[in-house]
């Protein structure tokens, strides 16, 4: 993959991501990021990924990748076998959140989550202009065929990383191609400036 077609989250996991690491990549997709960590910081990588089709994109790249729900099948990997769990674009889409969130940093040192910010002002100046559930770039999809059932905003998320004891050890925004920008989660304004946001955390 050319360097400038990389997106912008994946940039910033493989900046924190230490080379050589053991990760596991929930939900992973046709295996892109994955495929980026192995090549590019030579970790130990492996893939859980719900979607048949997912796996098998996957293993054509030659990726270490099995099919799992997150919901359910975290529970069987055992306690810190890796440095890094990576959740990018996926916690909106499962249907226990917060058991994912521990699950995470059960079998990991880290974590790291990316997600789309339901609090940005783009977001709120289209649902109070036309009254009706937002379609943006990250959320493409109309309410009744999106994947995603537990859409947040920086602030709910930082609210249960709390609840869980959580710690947030690294937060960047991501805005629309944007190169990411290192972010205060604490700070009221991000919850309407960043567009999407990526966490590293671990237990406190």
């Amino acid at each position: 993959m050319k360097a400038a077609s990389v997106r912008e989250d994946f940039r910033e996991i493989l900046r924190l991501v230490k080379p050589g690491a053991r990760v596991l990549d929930v939900g992973c997709g046709e295996g892109a990021l994955l495929e980026l960590l192995v090549k590019h910081s030579q970790v130990d990588g492996r893939g859980l990924e719900i979607s048949p089709e997912g796996v098998s994109a996957c293993l054509a790249r030659g990726l270490a990748v099995v099919q799992g729900d997150a919901d359910r099948d975290l529970d069987y990997f055992p306690a810190r076998a890796f440095d890094y769990a990576i959740l990018s674009q996926t916690l909106q889409a499962v249907l226990r959140p917060r058991h994912v969130l521990g699950e995470l940093l059960r079998i990991a040192d880290q974590a790291v989550v990316s997600l789309p910010n339901f609090g940005h002002w783009r977001v709120r100046l289209d649902l109070l202009r036309h009254g009706r559930m937002p379609v943006t770039g990250l959320l493409p999809d109309p309410w009744w065929s999106t994947p995603n059932i537990h859409l947040c905003t920086v602030r709910d998320f930082t609210a249960i990383c709390d609840d869980l004891g959580l710690r947030i050890d690294a937060c960047a925004a991501l805005d629309a191609g944007k190169p990411a920008r290192p972010m205060d989660p604490s700070r009221a304004v991000e919850n309407w400036r960043a567009e999407a946001a990526l966490f590293l955390l671990s237990k406190r």
